[in-house]
């Protein structure tokens, strides 16, 4: 547990470094946001810990953020982020909701049983690479899979470059495989869906229990909701671990950079099609298609890639956009039925 609040151990870095002026060094004090809450923040820095009540004036804030605040604890300006996870925001609302700040690697769990699953894996890739993080697929679990090495070779294929550790949640010995990426100062997010043993990681990686866990569902193998709040916790390795509820909703927004890269095998084959505009549907020439022929690629890879792609492009739209839509949607059913009525009559 770290007691000295030095700026390298909470994750600064150069790069928030050469952002200050000098005057700012002098007269500035650097804390990071360890939680977020509806009307504060809690905050820690060389000083200690304190809270900063939100005002709204302040630019939107979310944890792993570095603020400036004055000698008299006043909020002066935030930092640019290294890197930001963001989604839009659950439900109807066109809005993108801020999830962590400054996140050198985020931990992608899933778990080795009826919940496994590559799509929703590529998902959380996509969010991990569009905010400029490392992303580790972390396979909880492991002590009820028979062959978990398996199910990794199924995650690496994915890609080849991508770090697959499977692991036993509540075994500490088989959980040091993590502690690469939780070096002093580094910071870790932890994402992925309910019941995947995301709470029960945490605690491991802790060394004290932090987090509540729940049961599985033995029908479905899906978990109970456990975790409510994010918020920064320091582990024994000297590393900074961000937990973040599991998304019911995760979706996706403004993340087609983070789909190319995630896809970039596809965008390959792609650059190869006869016509520029190809779907990858039916179309004559379409190197990508021929691909899923020959067995080079997986159909649910492409079916996953153009799912992605449109739900990022649909929730990017603004809100004005989406209710124009609507609005000429229901002009075009009403008319419809205007004229199936018609024809009723007619007949």
């Amino acid at each position: 547990m770290i007691t000295n609040y030095s700026l390298p151990k909470l994750g600064w870095s150069a790069f928030f470094q050469q952002q200050f002026t000098l005057e700012e060094w002098q007269n500035l004090t650097a804390l990071r946001v360890m939680a977020q809450h509806r009307s504060e923040v809690e905050l820690i820095g060389e000083c200690g810990r304190q809270r900063l009540e939100l005002t709204p004036n302040m630019p939107e804030l979310t944890v792993g953020d570095w603020l400036l605040l004055d000698s008299q604890g006043r909020f002066v300006r935030l930092l640019e982020r290294l890197s930001l996870f963001s989604r839009k925001a659950s439900g109807s609302k066109v809005a993108t909701q801020l999830i962590a700040a400054n996140v050198d690697t985020v931990f992608v769990a899933c778990s080795l049983n009826e919940n496994f699953n590559l799509s929703r894996i590529e998902r959380y890739l996509v969010l991990s690479k569009q905010a400029g993080a490392e992303a580790v697929v972390v396979l909880t679990k492991a002590d009820h899979c028979d062959d978990p090495g398996g199910f990794v070779r199924q995650v690496q294929t994915l890609d080849p470059l991508l770090m697959v550790e499977a692991v036993n949640g509540l075994d500490p010995q088989s959980v040091t495989v993590l502690e690469p990426w939780c070096r002093p100062g580094k910071t870790i997010a932890l994402l992925g869906s309910s019941g995947v043993g995301k709470s029960t990681l945490i605690n491991t990686l802790l060394g004290q229990t932090m987090q509540k866990t729940g049961t599985i569902r033995e029908d479905d193998s899906k978990g109970r909701h456990t975790t409510t709040g994010r918020s920064l916790h320091f582990m024994p390795t000297g590393g900074i671990l961000l937990d973040t509820p599991g998304m019911r909703e995760l979706q996706l927004a403004d993340c087609e950079a983070g789909i190319r890269e995630t896809f970039a095998d596809i965008d390959a084959l792609a650059d190869r099609c006869r016509f520029s505009d190809c779907q990858h549907l039916d179309e004559p020439g379409c190197a990508v298609r021929a691909a899923i022929r020959s067995g080079s690629l997986n159909e649910r890879r492409l079916t996953n890639y153009l799912k992605l792609l449109r739900e990022q492009a649909l929730n990017r739209e603004s809100l004005a956009e989406k209710r124009a839509r609507d609005r000429s949607l229901g002009r075009f059913y009403r008319s419809v039925k205007n004229e199936v009525r018609q024809r009723k009559k007619r007949d």
